[in-house]
């Protein structure tokens, strides 16, 4: 039986922060850069890893993303591809969210190893706006990241956009323009109360409505499908026929909770039903606790079944969680 919330809502995505460090300092994730966890005492094995990862497939997971913080800061990524590979035809996709400062170099040895699908984070396409909002210098690396990706067919290459008001918003005509050049599903996330510094306000959020708009008003979109159905974005083509997609992402402004099929892991092996949970499950501890198979599968199935119906963040009474996105694991 697949894993089903109190919600009848079928969970098929599951979401592994590696590691909650990163070698970026965004503003609208870790501007502070808070302490990284203890290393070995807290974050899961590769072994634990593959160990959670098989039974949550055959639970009915689909799709495994490995996230961050930054996940190839973490050693060996490739060898833990390898073995997560290794529950297809089961898992159908095995993707990689990266910030692309060290892709290029170990690109070939993720897709040997199995891995399907890799997203990359891009906020400005203007070099010196990305080093003010990424603290490092590194966007000829990123873009190379990107070639990279291409080169070696996978598909379809996702850039990842985090539009915030009075930063950025004023390239959103060029990211798309992007998408069509470099023929790259560009995705435009809205920005969400995730940040270290808690900066979020509801006046830097660019509703993704506005990012449509701006860009149809240049090149017309059309909407792929009719449904956005589990998936997080909206998804367009360009109406003349160009290569290249537009993915919008609108958490804030048009909340996809009731249709949501995803899980997280964190990298200390709490299990969080919600991005915005404020509750987490240690799922660790009782694995190494020395829980039998059968009994770790039922501690999954009561944690989903606690999946909250939808996050808060329009609720006067919203609270942000203690983590911030880099320990979540988007």
């Amino acid at each position: 039986m697949p894993l089903i919330d109190a919600y009848n809502r079928i969970i098929r995505d599951l979401r592994i922060s590696l590691t909650d460090r990163c070698n970026f300092r965004c503003f609208y994730c870790l501007p502070n850069g808070e302490p990284p966890l203890a290393r070995k005492e807290t974050i899961l094995t590769f072994e634990e890893i593959e160990y959670i990862s098989e039974i949550f497939v055959s639970l009915g997971i689909q799709k495994i993303r490995l996230t961050g913080g930054e996940p190839l800061l973490r050693k060996d990524v490739p060898e833990l591809v390898r073995k997560l590979a290794k529950l297809k035809p089961g898992l159908l996709d095995l993707a990689l969210t990266t910030n692309g400062f060290d892709f290029s170099r170990k690109a070939g040895s993720l897709r040997e190893a199995g891995l399907d699908r890799v997203t990359i984070s891009l906020d400005s396409l203007k070099p010196d706006r990305f080093l003010e909002i990424t603290k490092v210098d590194a966007f000829d690396k990123v873009l190379a990241a990107i070639e990279s990706a291409k080169i070696l067919g996978f598909e379809p290459v996702k850039i990842n956009a985090v539009i915030v008001r009075g930063c950025n918003d004023d390239e959103i005509v060029d990211f798309a323009r992007f998408a069509r050049d470099a023929v790259v599903s560009m995705r435009f996330i809205e920005f969400m109360p995730l940040d270290s510094g808690h900066e979020w306000s509801r006046e830097m959020v660019v509703p993704g409505k506005e990012i449509y708009e701006k860009i149809t008003e240049v090149f017309p979109l059309r909407l792929v499908g009719t449904s956005r159905g589990s998936e997080t974005a909206w998804k367009y083509a360009f109406a003349d026929g160009a290569k290249g997609e537009i993915g919008i992402i609108s958490p804030v402004t048009e909340m996809f909770c009731g249709a949501c099929s995803r899980i997280r892991l964190t990298a200390d092996g709490q299990i969080r039903t919600c991005l915005f949970s404020t509750t987490e499950h240690n799922l660790r501890d009782f694995v190494r606790n020395g829980a039998t198979r059968t009994e770790t599968i039922e501690f999954i199935k009561e944690v989903v079944s606690k999946k909250e119906p939808s996050h808060r963040i329009n609720d006067p009474t919203f609270v942000q969680p203690a983590r911030t996105m880099s320990f979540i694991g988007g």
